[in-house]
């Protein structure tokens, strides 16, 4: 069977051991690290075009084992790719259309997996966004305080503030905008399982008086300037291209005028929004973020000033979440067992390759994460913000 092995793949130098369903084994080069237990032969035939997704989604789908350090794993993969077939990036971009049903239905695939499994990995505030680490030596912990603490003096929060969180998770921003900050807050999801756990541990804490969360869809916030502030964190990457007008507009009719709106999230590489290459793009479409897409910078502070938002400061984070993710991807990889008995196989299979593939993605430069803060003019086209920014990083 050791023939039927395209010969491409023996011209290769990757640290990867084939190892076929009859028992007999070949090495790609020298000290394999990973190895790729083939259980399905016909998967031979596409290891000669071994895009991302196919490879991802026949671990998924149990077709083959995989055997290694989860991080080796994905970089002997993204190796495959990058030698054996073109960058299809550059491949036209077709925009989905997004209503209320389809997002509510991605957002419950994605969110309502397992509140165990989440905290599992995540941080005891159970913040699911890319970590801020000031010196770079922080831990997790740590550095997702700090992240919530940057946000919260970004959008100078101060005692009394009415905040709008929009995609406000487990709540850890809410509850540490009112614990902290003294903040008002008034929070939405889609997610029935976190807003659950959000309420429970905002009863804990003692902050039912300040912190307010309803599952509710951004297209039906009230518009009439109501919030003094406005945060989204790791929401409009499932607006949609179609919508992130809408979008923007929501969040311009939500806050009064002279209000900060804050947007982090992640961002594409390429303006034009094309998704990531190699087929990694296709496998997080259809396994992990269903109906997501990635707009680029100048994509999104477009269409925050065409609302009718003055965008007034840009941060990157990406090697931020790079390192976010890769202390998500240890943490769970040191814990498979409990894992294992908090979902199914195939979700757990899904997440491992997520996991360690994003960090893997955002250390290269595959994508970015952006935080962008905006204004909404008072009448007179003036705002009250300080002459400089330096009091955020004091």
């Amino acid at each position: 069977m050791i023939q039927s092995i395209p010969p491409v793949l023996r011209s290769l130098q990757l640290p990867l051991r084939l190892k076929l369903w009859d028992g007999k084994e070949l090495d790609l080069g020298p000290q394999p690290r990973v190895t790729l237990v083939i259980k399905d032969p016909s998967l031979i035939t596409q290891l000669s075009e071994p895009r991302l997704d196919i490879l991802g989604g026949a671990y998924v789908e149990g077709r083959v084992e995989l055997e290694g350090q989860m991080s080796d794993i994905i970089k002997v993969g993204v190796g495959l790719s990058e030698a054996l077939i073109p960058d299809d990036s550059s491949a036209a971009v077709e925009h989905e259309l997004h209503d209320k049903a389809t997002d509510a239905a991605a957002i419950s695939y994605h969110y309502d997996l397992s509140n165990e499994f989440y905290a599992l990995w995540l941080d005891p505030e159970m913040v699911y966004s890319c970590g801020y680490f000031p010196t770079g030596d922080e831990s997790l912990e740590q550095a997702q305080l700090a992240k919530l603490r940057l946000l919260c003096r970004k959008l100078r929060l101060e005692p009394g503030d009415k905040l709008l969180d929009v995609g406000c998770g487990w709540g850890g921003l809410a509850r540490l905008a009112a614990r902290e900050f003294g903040a008002q807050v008034y929070g939405i999801t889609l997610s029935a399982e976190q807003l659950k756990l959000a309420r429970e541990r905002v009863a804990e804490q003692g902050l039912a008086q300040q912190v307010e969360l309803q599952l509710m869809d951004y297209r039906d916030l009230p518009q009439d300037g109501r919030f003094d502030k406005v945060v989204s964190v790791g929401m409009f990457e499932h607006v949609g291209y179609a919508n992130l007008a809408q979008y923007c507009q929501c969040l311009f009719g939500a806050v009064k005028p002279g209000g900060l709106v804050m947007n982090h999230g992640i961002t594409a590489r390429h303006t034009d929004g094309r998704a990531v290459g190699y087929g990694a793009g296709d496998f997080i479409g259809k396994y992990v973020f269903p109906h997501g897409e990635l707009p680029h910078l100048s994509t999104m502070t477009g269409v925050l000033s065409d609302a009718g938002l003055e965008v007034v400061d840009v941060e990157s984070l990406r090697l931020h979440y790079a390192r976010t993710l890769t202390f998500w991807s240890e943490r769970l990889e040191s814990q498979l067992d409990k894992a294992a008995s908090m979902v199914p196989e195939q979700a757990l299979r899904i997440w491992r390759l997520y996991l360690a593939g994003c960090a893997y993605g955002f250390a290269q430069g595959w994508m970015n994460l952006h935080q962008i803060l905006a204004v909404k003019p008072l009448p007179d086209g003036g705002h009250n913000l300080p002459w400089s920014r330096t009091d955020i990083y004091a």
